[in-house]
């Protein structure tokens, strides 16, 4: 893969990520297909496409801090897997600092607080329970970060905490001002405006960033929305992408050529 690296605080990263929503079941599309995915994704599948990822050259994963990902993360190491665990906090499972607490215990080398999370508490003037649990990150010596889906999200962050690196959502799909996790069922809508508005901010930021959901949950078609990003990415930047190999069994080295073909595409118009 001719991809790259790039760095999360003091982590070594591909520039292309594989995300773990899939495998917990978050399709972002209907509750038939979550339920779909769930079925689909034994711990068997989901180490044996994490196995697929790290042969194709991908060196970290994102995924949920919750018992779910532990497990599966802890027999894939077990088994000789060697990419890096970037962890995301998640409501279900308690407060903010419980799922840094996860991350934490569960062998993460970065964490960022939870996309949906950050949304919530921007929109609930709770801000101020951000930096105790980006303290305690670093404390314990993981890169520490910050997802949303909403810009100020980040305009906040910039002028208020010091993290190593943003998650920046392409799309802002639901509300999250009564509550803070994903709703399945809910409505989700994936306006090409939030992404537009997205990319101006991220040209901005002082950190790196990892850009995520920008396939719009398979809304996109992979060439058109890699080829988006590539345009987009700065040289310190990554892109994270979930997988569905019961529909796509070779996504995985399809998404590494399509976004490895757009980087040179860009860099040579350059």
């Amino acid at each position: 893969m001719a991809l790259g690296t790039v760095k999360l605080g003091k982590v070594p990263v591909s520039r292309l990520i594989i995300g773990g929503n899939p495998f917990s079941g978050f399709s972002h599309q209907t509750q038939a297909k979550d339920r779909e995915m769930r079925h689909h994704y034994t711990v068997a599948r989901i180490k044996e496409a994490l196995g697929r990822a790290e042969a194709a050259g991908i060196t970290a994963h994102i995924s949920r801090a919750d018992h779910h990902v532990m497990r599966y993360l802890m027999e894939y190491w077990d088994e000789g897997g060697r990419m890096v665990w970037v962890a995301q906090t998640c409501p279900e499972v308690g407060s903010v600092m419980r799922g840094v607490e996860n991350a934490i215990a569960g062998g993460a080398k970065a964490c960022h607080l939870h996309g949906g999370m950050m949304d919530h508490l921007l929109a609930q003037n709770r801000l101020e329970e951000v930096p105790g649990a980006i303290a305690r990150l670093r404390k314990a010596g993981l890169a520490p970060g910050i997802a949303g889906h909403d810009v100020r999200v980040f305009e906040w962050a910039e002028e208020n905490v010091d993290v190593d690196y943003y998650m920046c959502s392409y799309y802002n799909p639901q509300p999250r001002e009564t509550h803070a996790e994903h709703l399945s069922g809910m409505t989700e809508v994936f306006d090409p405006a939030n992404r537009e508005a997205m990319v101006r901010t991220i040209a901005r930021l002082s950190k790196p960033v990892v850009h995520y959901k920008v396939l719009a949950a398979g809304r996109s078609g992979p060439r058109e929305a890699l080829q988006f990003v590539a345009r987009h990415l700065r040289p310190q930047d990554a892109v994270c992408v979930g997988i569905f190999t019961k529909d796509f069994p070779d996504s995985i080295q399809e998404d590494v050529r399509l976004l490895d073909e757009a980087l040179a595409q860009v860099a040579a118009a350059r």
